[in-house]
């Protein structure tokens, strides 16, 4: 299937900066070290905490300063295909938005693959969302409105995170945004399977489940908490948002996603927007990316309960 670059939203066209054309083993360590050199400014109400353990795994608080009482939480995971990136991908957008929205925000620094694959990264999600949950209260967090959300893999990670604490039953969830999850390692949907993709293309896509899926790559029984979207029980999981451009590559396996969460009986809210191609948010002066950003925040701040800062 041909890509329709003449269907590209002209804003986002222009904003777009991509760094590579396809992500693999010969520029994996240079884009690291790109990304490693990115700096997050100090930023009060922050902390960095360590969860104990074999690795401990590193998380990273955001309590905007005088937030009264329990608030919601929002706990991320960043993205990266899986094998790239670290928490201070979020950071910034933490910073920004709980003030905002009245909530604390986690993110957690899980391992990256392929040196760590699958279910490593996923433990470490699951081990500081079990972490926010212990020290909830000091934290200043009500545990009956934890949220989880991430874009690209973060976002399969979100959805995975959702999956394993249902199955498991010691960490309840309230929601869980995704942004352009990563959920389906097969590619064998129309738009996984375009040409010319911008930002994460075919190519790329396969690298990332390599790495993440390791020997289980092309198995037929890859574990629906590795890769969501082979997921055939969606039922008991939080409500759901789900949102994705209308030409990114995982279009279809969001949109089936989100609409078997509804037919499951989850109340998901599905968002695809046109001329959007994955990570199109990197045009932050675009119209759809400002549009994109309300809409998250709207349904956050119903799921939170809160009411916007004045």
């Amino acid at each position: 299937m041909s890509s329709t670059p003449d269907l590209l939203d002209p804003e986002v066209g222009a904003g777009l900066l991509v760094p590579f054309d396809d992500l693999g083993p010969d520029n994996l360590g240079e884009l690291r070290g790109m990304m490693a050199a990115f700096e997050v400014p100090p930023s009060p109400g922050r902390s960095d905490h360590l969860v104990p353990g074999d690795p401990p795994v590193p998380v990273r608080v955001h309590r905007p300063p005088g937030l009264d009482g329990p608030a919601p939480c929002l706990y991320t995971m960043h993205g990266g295909g899986y094998v790239l990136g670290s928490y201070d991908i979020d950071s910034l957008m933490l910073d920004d938005l709980c003030p905002r929205l009245g909530i604390v925000g986690v993110t957690v620094d899980y391992r990256l693959a392929p040196e760590t694959p699958y279910p490593g990264p996923l433990e470490d999600c699951y081990r500081g969302l079990r972490w926010t949950v212990d020290h909830a209260e000091e934290l200043g967090i009500d545990r009956s409105r934890i949220g989880v959300t991430g874009t690209s893999a973060g976002g399969g990670l979100a959805a995975a995170l959702a999956l394993l604490a249902r199955d498991r039953g010691e960490a309840p969830l309230a929601f869980q945004l995704l942004d352009s999850p990563m959920l389906d390692d097969r590619q064998t949907t129309p738009s996984s399977r375009r040409d010319g993709l911008l930002v994460w293309s075919r190519t790329s896509n396969e690298f990332g489940w390599r790495a993440y899926l390791g020997a289980l790559y092309g198995a037929a029984d890859v574990p629906y908490t590795a890769a969501p979207a082979r997921a055939t029980d969606l039922s008991g999981l939080p409500p759901a948002f789900v949102s994705v451009g209308a030409l990114d590559g995982f279009l279809d396996e969001d949109v089936d996603y989100a609409l078997r969460l509804n037919h499951a009986g989850v109340p998901c809210e599905l968002h695809v927007y046109p001329g959007a191609p994955h990570g199109y948010q990197i045009a932050l002066d675009a119209a759809i990316t400002h549009r994109s950003r309300r809409d998250v925040e709207d349904w956050l701040r119903r799921q939170a309960g809160t009411e916007p800062a004045p």
